[in-house]
């Protein structure tokens, strides 16, 4: 019995510290704030993005449909452009690093769009991971529309821990628990909040008149 609670003792705290060691990157804002993208047309990339060290095997994005539109499941792929299917995700790990079509042209974040609307046919937003061949890391970035090589793109963040040949040996790990898609319930507003108090305090008031009479 003592090594029984031993072991459970041990495993408690080997799951505390993973979950310790872990850390979540979190994007609950409008992805255009402050650009021109939603109104410009054509197919505009805002930058800005966040520079993170990211882990695979611990490490969690947190993205909030409310402002993403893209629904609260995750619907994950990882592979290689042939290998995405036609519809039914929204969050990619594309497992191709180098643009064959120019490779005079650094592979950049509308290279990998392309790819991923030339093989994807249900219109909708999601999110892919793709190797940037010029600053030679990995970006988690945000489409307006999977399916539309025209669509606007949001670097969300760049991992600038994986660069290299690390890097791109490292995209095959992702997995769909890397990911993570809330939905935040609105507070309610003041108004209704002070409503429903003096609801209950009227009805209060009533019940203790009521038990005098």
């Amino acid at each position: 019995m003592r090594n029984i609670t031993l072991w459970c003792v041990g495993f408690a705290l080997t799951a505390l510290c993973a979950t310790a060691n872990s850390a979540t990157f979190r994007f609950d804002t409008d992805p255009f704030a402050g650009s021109t993208a939603p109104n410009t047309p054509g197919r505009q990339v805002v930058m800005g993005e966040g520079s993170i060290n990211f882990s695979p095997a611990t490490d969690i994005f947190s993205l909030e449909s409310t402002v993403f539109g893209v629904g609260s499941s995750v619907n994950f792929i990882n592979s290689v452009a042939a290998g995405i299917p036609a519809s039914g995700v929204n969050v990619i790990v594309l497992e191709t690093f180098d643009n064959d079509n120019n490779p005079a042209t650094p592979f950049a974040a509308g290279n990998a769009a392309d790819l991923i609307a030339s093989q994807i046919t249900t219109p909708g937003p999601g999110f892919f991971i793709y190797f940037n061949q010029g600053l030679d890391l990995p970006r988690l970035v945000f489409s307006a529309d999977l399916n539309d090589n025209t669509a606007d793109l949001k670097v969300l963040f760049r991992m600038t821990n994986l660069t290299g040949q690390t890097g791109r040996d490292t995209l095959p790990s992702f997995t769909a628990s890397n990911f993570v898609i809330t939905t935040t319930v609105p507070e309610p507003s003041t108004f209704f909040v002070m409503l429903a108090l003096s609801v209950t305090a009227l009805c209060f008031v009533l019940r203790q008149k009521h038990a005098r009479t």
